[in-house]
């Protein structure tokens, strides 16, 4: 891996003081993340409970070289009594925000995930307004799906939402 590359691995507990910067930095979430102040002690539970990866869900941090530039994260999204996908999303640091780190890092993510579960399907949802995260997604091979009305509320008011996904055959695996 050379310096310009961004990969991704398992969080690691210095970590966890970097991550806090995106609990009580408002600025540094940028205008589509903050939701408000919450819990600070919430991350070091999880990680002390999981290190960030169970069955449900997983973070991992997007590194580039030694600089941390934020990380990704999954949950499991039941699609029927025997079937689930992944929904993802991602939060990077301010700096380092807009110069394709993000569509690397969700890139790798979709992958990571098709090539250790059984999933067919990986989604994503961004607010309507969030353009940077659409052209991420779609430049990460993720299509856009539609758009989900009065989808989720932020800074006290409903927001819709765009839906996009990438499945398994779109990124070179079998279905079967």
């Amino acid at each position: 891996m050379s310096d310009d590359e961004v990969s991704l691995r398992p969080m690691a507990e210095d970590d966890l003081q970097v991550l806090e910067r995106f609990l009580t930095e408002p600025a540094g979430m940028g205008p589509f993340n903050w939701y408000g102040w919450s819990d600070p002690g919430r991350w070091r539970r999880m990680w002390e409970e999981n290190g960030f990866l169970d069955a449900e869900s997983g973070r991992l941090m997007v590194v580039r070289g030694a600089d941390r530039l934020g990380f990704v994260a999954w949950r499991k999204v039941l699609t029927s009594h025997s079937s689930y996908c992944w929904n993802v999303g991602i939060a990077l640091f301010s700096e380092a925000r807009g110069q394709g780190f993000g569509t690397q890092a969700q890139r790798l993510l979709a992958s990571y995930l098709f090539a250790h579960t059984q999933v067919a399907r990986v989604e994503a949802v961004t607010e309507v307004t969030n353009l940077a995260e659409q052209r991420a997604l779609e430049k990460a091979g993720f299509t856009r799906e539609g758009i989900l009305r009065g989808y989720g509320f932020r800074n006290g008011r409903w927001r819709d939402a765009v839906l996009y996904s990438v499945l398994r055959h779109e990124v070179g695996l079998p279905d079967d």
